[in-house]
Parts: C-alpha cells; sequence; structure tokens
C-alpha cells in the first residue's frame, strides 16, 4: 500500500475516512437515542456504541482501504523487513491522514445537510467532543496509545483469517474493547470532533487541533510503531534474527 501512486493512497484514505464517519454517525445514532437508559447505565451506552463501530473496520479492510492508524504499524513492519523504505513511510502517513481528515469531515458535514445530527445524536455528539477536548496532553497521548495497540492487533487477526467470518471476528472484540474503554483514535475523532463542533459544542478548530488531534496522533503512531511493529519483527521478523 505504501508503495501505490499517491493519488491512489489519497483515495483510498478518502473512502476509509468516510467510512469511519458512517460507523461514527451509526454509533451516534443509536447510542444516543436509548435514552433514559443512558443515564441509568452509562456502560450501556457505551457498550452500544462499542457494538456498533467495528462496522467501518470491516469495511476498511476487506476492501483495500486505508487509515493512518494502521498504516502507523503496517508500513513500519514493510520497513524493518526491508520492504519499503522511510520515504514510503512518510508519504504514506502524510497522505494516509490527509485523506482520512478530508473523508471524515465530508462525512459530518453530509450528516449535518442531512438533518441527521439532531436529537440524541446531537447531544451525544456534543458531549463526546466536550470530553475528547478536556483531557491533559499526557492523558490523551496514553489514551492512544493503548487505542492504537488494540486497533493494529485488529488488523493482525483479520490478516490472519482466511474468511470473512473470522476476519468479522477479529475486528469486533478489540475495536469494541477499545471504543468501550473510551480510548482515543485518530480518525474516529476525525469524524466526531467536527461533528460535535458543527452542532454548537463549545470547542474550537484550535482547540481541537491542539488538545486531541496532535497528542492522539503521536499516541498512535507510538503504538503502531512499538507496541505492533516494533515488537512483533522482534517476535517473528528480522529484529529477532
Amino acid at each position: 500500500n505504501s508503495q501505490k501512486p499517491i493519488m491512489k493512497i489519497f483515495h483510498q484514505s478518502f473512502v476509509s475516512g468516510c467510512y469511519v464517519g458512517f460507523a461514527g454517525l451509526l454509533s451516534l445514532s443509536i447510542a444516543g437515542n436509548i435514552g433514559p437508559a443512558a443515564a441509568a447505565a452509562p456502560g450501556l451506552q457505551k457498550m452500544v456504541f462499542g457494538a456498533l463501530f467495528p462496522v467501518n473496520l470491516l469495511l476498511i479492510l476487506i476492501s483495500g482501504g486505508q487509515l493512518f492508524t494502521h498504516n502507523t504499524a503496517t508500513v513500519p513492519m514493510a520497513v524493518l523487513e526491508g520492504k519499503a523504505t522511510m520515504g514510503d513511510l512518510a508519504r504514506s502517513w502524510t497522505v494516509s491522514i490527509l485523506g482520512n481528515i478530508l473523508g471524515c469531515g465530508a462525512l459530518a458535514a453530509a450528516a449535518l445537510y442531512a438533518g441527521f445530527l439532531v436529537g440524541g445524536t446531537k447531544q451525544l455528539a456534543i458531549t463526546t467532543t466536550m470530553a475528547k477536548t478536556s483531557m491533559s496532553f499526557g492523558q490523551a497521548f496514553v489514551k492512544a496509545v493503548m487505542c492504537n495497540w488494540m486497533v493494529c492487533m485488529a488488523v493482525f487477526l483479520s490478516e490472519a483469517a482466511r474468511d470473512l467470518g473470522g476476519k468479522m471476528v477479529g475486528i469486533w472484540f478489540p475495536i469494541s474493547a477499545f471504543v468501550a474503554m473510551s480510548m482515543e483514535h485518530s480518525v474516529a475523532n476525525m469524524f466526531l470532533i467536527p461533528a460535535g463542533i458543527m452542532v454548537g459544542a463549545n470547542v474550537s478548530v484550535a482547540q481541537m487541533i491542539l488538545k486531541n488531534w496532535i497528542p492522539v496522533c503521536l499516541g498512535n503512531a507510538f503504538a503502531g510503531v512499538v507496541c505492533v511493529a516494533i515488537s512483533y519483527s522482534y517476535a517473528f521478523g528480522k529484529l529477532g534474527q
């Protein structure tokens, strides 16, 4: 994937951003409208959100899409095994993060225009946005490390499976787990936070970038490179030889 033409990487990244947006909208729409149960049992709302969100990674991995988050592991793995260069890595990360931002933003704008971000969906989008921009840099970074470790393992498990059912299982459990535990996924936040801002969350674009996107992207990258790429190259690849 890292050695494809730039426009193909961008296309796959943009579409993948849209798929993340679809999953985020689905989760907001259902989890945000379960009524009094959300206040009575907050864990139920988290479980519902987490159970629905993994649809995005299923769509992305099966269709050959690209997310910055899983490229933080797969491309460094290729570099460590001598199958890609640092130039390929820089190009992959830069283009995929740009495509993901634009795809997620486009889906958020479409959801607003279509009238999906209303009622409980709107309220959950605002609440989520406020929570995601209220953490310290360190908290956001650590939550992002934990999150992308799970995401990259979902990719690892999916690649190990040889049929659609196995890939679904490999994807669903790690992704639903990080969502239910309120960890930080940079690409998901590229949809959720703009959607919240669009419907009235008291958060500026600068706050979104500085309080969330920067520490979360850094934490996601650390997890992909260190916790997965280096770790498994040592266990099974050239680093361990």
